[in-house]
């Protein structure tokens, strides 16, 4: 797999006055991580986009920050986005040590067709839609699949012990969790509403019929 790379310098506009950097084309960064020290960092924004398309938050980034001659390990460890724009404020990074376990959030994809859908009143449900793994850093799942094509009728499901993986990476998820499920849909109950009668002169008026009241649900 192609390694990801992004440039990011030193950074020594701080606070309030970063906004001036983004109507710039630059996105202040944050780089921490287990016994260093932290920096404060900025990228330029349209590169930065491309690596956390590519990356996500669970692939490796070799982080070049100025002229320093080693790269940095690293994941992203939270975006921060305006939520009416949708541009990117702010990214942290954490610098990993390839050598120790790392715990991430890995996320879980459907794979397959359920049989269970080819009945109108079946839907699937995903309840789990990330997974919390440990494992090295070098063999960090860019995602998770699960085959649903098991489920064949309502109310089954599927759980995290149903999920296989290498034995290298440990899930941490309690395995009786529920990551989908055929859930069965309602049926609506439709009351009848009893039409109003226009009231015309010199007419008998009908009685309108008596409404049928909804079944009571259990």
């Amino acid at each position: 797999m192609e390694q990801i790379e992004l440039q990011v310098n030193n950074r020594e506009i701080l606070g309030k006055k970063v906004r001036f950097l983004r109507r710039q084309g630059v996105t202040p960064v944050h780089l921490f991580g287990h016994g260093i020290e932290s920096l404060a960092l900025q990228c330029d924004t349209t590169r930065l986009h491309r690596v956390l398309t590519e990356a996500g938050q669970t692939r490796l980034i070799n982080l070049n920050v100025g002229n320093e001659k080693e790269v940095r390990p690293v994941v992203v460890r939270d975006v921060q986005v305006e939520p009416r724009t949708g541009e990117t404020l702010h990214v942290d990074f954490y610098q990993v040590k390839m050598a120790e376990q790392v715990r991430m959030d890995v996320p879980i994809i459907l794979v397959g067709e359920a049989p269970a859908l080819k009945f109108k009143d079946n839907s699937l449900v995903q309840e789990l839609s990330t997974l919390h793994v440990e494992c090295l850093p070098a063999i960090i799942p860019a995602s998770v699949e699960l085959d649903v094509s098991s489920l064949i009728e309502a109310e089954q499901v599927l759980r995290v012990e149903d999920i296989v993986l290498d034995k290298e990476v440990v899930i941490l998820n309690d395995p009786e969790q529920v990551v989908v499920k055929i859930s069965s849909r309602p049926i609506e109950k439709i009351e009848e509403v009893a039409e109003a009668v226009e009231v015309e002169e010199g007419v008998e008026v009908a009685e309108a019929p008596e409404a049928t009241p909804a079944a009571e649900e259990e």
